[in-house]
């Protein structure tokens, strides 16, 4: 097992970025704790079947953890929160954004006061201007009778910035199901929503999530922040909905490696943590989304 002097690194090269003042983060995040919440999950975690179900600690490559570590602490985010979560794809451990963690970023980097999202039935009536190109003035009015899963027209994010400026991000559903098509859960041929499926049991949540994270990556990248947590946030956009996973992880997976002497770890057992689970069932849902995607691919999350 990788001995745990790794988050003393991890921790070494964050003050390091702090001290040149490349790195700054919220006042109530500590990347202590989220390191710590980190480590306690990676040793539940375990690869896939074609790796023997063995734990990531042993089969990743050091400074694939260590990377893995370092992106998640310079986007500010914390897996006990659900905020993102590993992945190990062959011998590289990765860190993947959950689209809550794509929010908590928006909203450090932007400053927007909220993000929402909201799904469009038929029979609903919505209307909007365009302005230079963007979405203004968007209304929309709904009755409760048009609420059907199996009748949804579109979806389209809100993200309220401090001056008051609103951005809207609006998709049709063929718009979402071609996003939803690029998962690995998506069949070659297939074009609606299997039975049974996360995308059909839980529709309107799975919309809401695709137009969110849609609108927080065209936002967060025209915004003028040319800071390490943008480097680090399209790093690991890895977001099945938007490109193929494999290609990502091909390209990205090792990107920006800590330059770091180890001496060869000695084996050492950790005892089991408990893991956290998030206490709304939609959320859940969202989240094991992600994770049979990733699974599909390698190896289970959390």
């Amino acid at each position: 097992m990788i001995k745990k002097d790794t988050v003393d690194v991890v921790a070494g090269k964050v003050k390091q970025f702090q001290e040149k003042g490349e790195l700054h983060f919220p006042t109530n995040y500590s990347p202590e704790n989220a390191m710590k919440s980190a480590w306690l999950k990676l040793q539940e975690i375990k690869t896939g079947k074609q790796d023997g179900y063995r734990p990531v600690l042993e089969v990743c490559s050091k400074d694939s953890v260590a990377n893995s570590l370092l992106n998640m602490v310079v986007q500010g985010l914390n897996p006990a929160k659900n905020q993102g979560y590993f992945i190990a794809y062959g011998h590289s451990l990765t860190f993947q954004r959950s689209y809550f963690g794509t929010m908590a970023v928006t909203k450090r980097v932007t400053g927007a006061q909220s993000i929402d999202a909201n799904v469009i039935y038929k029979g609903d009536e919505v209307d909007y201007e365009m302005k230079h190109g963007k979405i203004t003035n968007l209304t929309h009015k709904q009755k409760f009778g048009n609420i059907d899963k199996e009748k949804i027209d579109g979806a389209y994010a809100v993200i309220v910035l401090p001056n008051d400026q609103v951005y809207y991000e609006l998709m049709t559903m063929d718009e979402i199901r071609q996003a939803w098509s690029k998962s690995q859960m998506w069949g070659k041929d297939q074009k609606e929503e299997k039975k049974g499926s996360t995308h059909d049991e839980f529709k309107q949540e799975m919309a809401k999530k695709t137009v969110i994270n849609r609108a927080c990556k065209k936002f967060i990248n025209s915004s003028d922040d040319g800071s390490l947590v943008i480097d680090h946030f399209n790093q690991t956009d890895e977001s099945a909905e938007e490109a193929q996973v494999e290609e990502e992880i091909s390209n990205n997976a090792n990107g920006d490696v800590i330059d770091i002497e180890y001496n060869e770890p000695e084996p050492e057992q950790e005892p089991e943590q408990p893991s956290d689970q998030p206490d709304d069932d939609l959320e859940q849902a969202a989240m094991d989304f992600e994770q049979k995607e990733a699974q599909t691919t390698n190896g289970p999350s959390f």
